[in-house]
């Protein structure tokens, strides 16, 4: 936190403070606002969260029950034959709000067969392939979200430390410093229309007692 060693005297002093004192309500009450978009987004990003953690959760449960009847069926030689040669590929997006970069809405693109692989053996371990199709993308789109959700938290806690140190510790003492210097200024102009007085009071004086009779 800035100290407040340097505030030039007199008048100077006073429009100086009054100069922080604007910048720092102006800085707090855009932190207020950044405050509240944050906010906004994190509640979104929490329904986001549940929502595909609900989807993620649901096809993952069919893929394993799909695969489970296919391993009943064709065994895990059927399964290995069934797997593509490839991965599956993850392209990450992402997105800013406020100046924060977290992860948007990411493209998953799955192995493709080739077309002279063989379809998979059997009902189940086909649609063990397409539930799994559907569970990668969901699994993907879920870690996305919590992540971005993550990153927003950490901003929020962030701008709320700041505001709590503008709010509680910068701009009282700005305030305090400037009652203070404008205390000393009065205290100066008093003073020195006390002394202007007492300066034409003795010239006054002395004009008289130098006045011939």
């Amino acid at each position: 936190m800035p100290v407040l060693s340097r505030v030039p005297p007199g008048r100077a002093g006073v429009l100086w403070l009054r100069h922080r004192l604007a910048l720092a309500t102006r800085g707090a009450d855009l932190l207020h606002q950044k405050l509240a978009i944050l906010t906004a987004e994190a509640q979104r990003l929490d329904l986001l969260t549940a929502q595909t953690r609900r989807e993620w959760e649901e096809h993952s449960r069919r893929a394993e029950e799909w695969l489970t009847k296919a391993a009943l069926f064709g065994g895990q030689r059927a399964i290995r034959l069934a797997c593509p040669a490839a991965t599956a590929a993850v392209e990450r997006a992402w997105t800013t709000v406020m100046g924060i970069r977290y992860p948007a809405e990411p493209r998953c693109q799955l192995p493709v067969h080739p077309p002279d692989a063989a379809s998979p053996a059997g009902t189940a371990l086909a649609h063990a392939d397409l539930a799994y199709r559907a569970a990668v993308p969901a699994a993907v789109r879920h870690a996305a979200a919590v992540a971005a959700g993550r990153s927003v938290a950490a901003e929020i806690a962030a701008t709320r430390q700041r505001i709590r140190a503008l709010e509680r510790h910068w701009l009282p003492r700005l305030h305090g410093a400037l009652a203070l210097a404008r205390l000393q200024m009065e205290e100066l102009e008093h003073a020195d229309a006390v002394r202007r007085r007492w300066a034409i009071a003795g010239a006054a004086s002395g004009a008289l007692r130098d006045r011939p009779l």
